[in-house]
């Protein structure tokens, strides 16, 4: 294939962009003048300035966690913390999904790798 079958494609496309863009800028057009009111008009509400505001934004205080009880305390004399056992620790009952990897119980490696996580 030629170089110009190549670059007669590119130079049309850009030419008609161009045109486009310069049609667009044309002001030459006036806008028409607005209707007349022909009904009697009331008098003018009195302007009041706009009262000043003031806004500051501050993001919320972080909560803050008590600290994470030992796993025996939560899991009593078993291997694992159930559902019902880390309602206990509210941030833990609240994490329960993610602590247990979608389980239903956690041991004592995900909750320290829990605990890790959240500190």
């Amino acid at each position: 294939m030629k170089a110009r079958n190549v670059l007669l494609p590119a130079l049309v496309t850009g030419a008609l962009i161009f045109a486009g863009a310069s049609f667009a800028q044309d002001t030459t057009g006036q806008a028409p003048p607005p209707p007349q009111n022909t009904m009697p008009s009331a008098p003018a509400p009195t302007q009041t300035p706009p009262p000043d505001v003031t806004v500051r934004s501050v993001p919320p205080a972080a909560p803050q966690i008590a600290t994470p009880p030992p796993f025996s305390q939560l899991a009593g004399n078993s291997k694992w913390i159930t559902e019902e056992q880390a309602a206990a620790y509210p941030p833990l009952a609240n994490d329960f999904l993610n602590a247990s990897h979608d389980g239903k119980r956690v041991s004592k490696t995900q909750y320290e790798a829990w605990v890790k996580q959240i500190q």
